[in-house]
C-alpha cells in the first residue's frame, strides 16, 4: 500500500513537472501571442497616387519627324526618365506606363488604361511641329513641282486640356489624332470620328467637363515650370484631343518644344534638355 502510494506520489510529482515544462510555456506563449496581436503596427495606407504617363505615337506611328530625330522617341525617353524620378523622389507612387518600348497603343487605349487602374493623373507627352507652307522648286529632272517646307521658326512649350471652344488649335489636333488612322477598325473605335473632318470635331461639344479645372490647374502648373526652366511659353490651350477624351481624370496633353525647329530639336534631344523638361513636369506634378 505504501509503495503503491510513493509510486503515485512520485507519478503525480513527475505529471506536474511535465505540464510545467510542456503546458505553461504553451499558455504564456499564446498570452504574449495575444498581447502582441493587438499591438502590432497598423496595416499599411492604401498606396498612394497613381500617375500614367502617355509617350505619344510609337511602333509604325513616328509622330513628327525633325531633321535628326522622330517624335515617338524623344517622347519615350522623357516619359522614362520621369517616371523613374517620380517613384524615386514621391514615395508610394505609382507610376504606369502607355508604352515602355517602341509599339503603338491604340488611342482609346490609353484613356482607357489610367482609367482600369483608378488612376490620379493622365500625362501624354508629345513633341510640336510646325505649320508647312508651299514653295516651287525644280526637281532632280528639271521639272518644277511643288513642296512642303516646315515652318522652323516656331518653337516653345504648350499644354493642352480637353476643349471644343478654341478652334484655333484645330491643326494641332488634327495632326496629333491622325494616328486613328493607323488603327484597325478606326470608324468603330471612335464612333465614325474621322480626324481628317473639321466639322466632326463637334462630337467632343457633347463631353462632359468633371475635371476640366483640375486638369486646366495642372496644365499652368507646368507652363509655370517651363518658364521658370527658361522655355518659351504658348500657353495654356484647349483642342479635342482624343487621347484626352475619354480619361476619367485630370488630363492633360503637353508639347515640349517643336522638333521642326533645328535649336529645340537638338535640345530635346539632348541629355541636358530632357532632363531640363523632365524636372520641369515632375515638379508641377509634385505640386499639383
Amino acid at each position: 500500500m505504501f509503495k503503491n502510494n510513493k509510486v503515485k506520489n512520485i507519478i503525480g510529482s513527475v505529471t506536474i513537472l511535465v505540464l510545467s515544462i510542456c503546458i505553461f510555456p504553451l499558455i504564456t506563449s499564446f498570452t504574449n501571442s495575444s498581447t502582441s496581436i493587438n499591438h502590432l503596427p497598423e496595416p499599411p495606407k492604401p498606396k498612394g497616387k497613381i500617375i500614367v504617363l502617355d509617350a505619344g505615337h510609337g511602333g509604325r506611328d513616328p509622330g513628327a519627324v525633325g531633321k535628326l530625330s522622330r517624335e515617338k522617341d524623344i517622347a519615350l525617353a522623357i516619359a522614362l526618365k520621369l517616371g523613374k524620378k517620380i517613384e524615386s523622389e514621391i514615395p508610394g507612387t505609382t507610376v504606369i506606363y502607355t508604352r515602355k518600348t517602341d509599339f503603338y497603343p491604340n488611342l482609346y487605349e490609353r484613356p482607357a488604361l489610367a482609367n482600369k487602374h483608378h488612376a490620379d493623373l493622365f500625362v501624354s507627352i508629345h513633341l510640336n511641329a510646325g505649320g508647312s507652307s508651299t514653295r516651287r522648286v525644280k526637281n532632280k529632272k528639271g521639272k518644277w513641282v511643288t513642296q512642303k517646307v516646315a515652318n522652323s521658326s516656331a518653337r516653345g512649350t504648350e499644354t493642352f486640356v480637353l476643349g471644343y471652344n478654341n478652334m484655333d488649335n484645330q491643326d494641332v489636333a488634327i495632326r496629333e489624332n491622325s494616328s486613328i488612322l493607323l488603327e484597325e477598325n478606326h470608324q468603330d473605335n471612335y464612333g465614325g470620328f474621322d480626324p481628317k473632318d473639321p466639322s466632326s470635331y463637334i462630337v467632343f461639344k457633347v463631353l462632359k467637363r468633371k475635371y476640366r479645372d483640375q486638369s486646366i490647374r495642372l496644365a499652368k502648373l507646368m507652363q509655370e515650370e517651363y518658364v521658370r526652366a527658361g522655355r518659351p511659353n504658348r500657353g495654356i490651350k484647349e483642342g479635342p484631343f482624343a487621347v484626352l477624351k475619354t480619361a476619367g481624370m485630370p488630363a492633360v496633353l503637353t508639347e515640349v518644344g517643336f522638333i521642326s525647329n533645328s535649336e529645340e530639336e537638338k535640345f530635346l534631344m539632348s541629355s541636358k534638355g530632357q532632363e531640363t523638361i523632365v524636372n520641369s513636369l515632375f515638379n508641377a506634378i509634385k505640386k499639383f
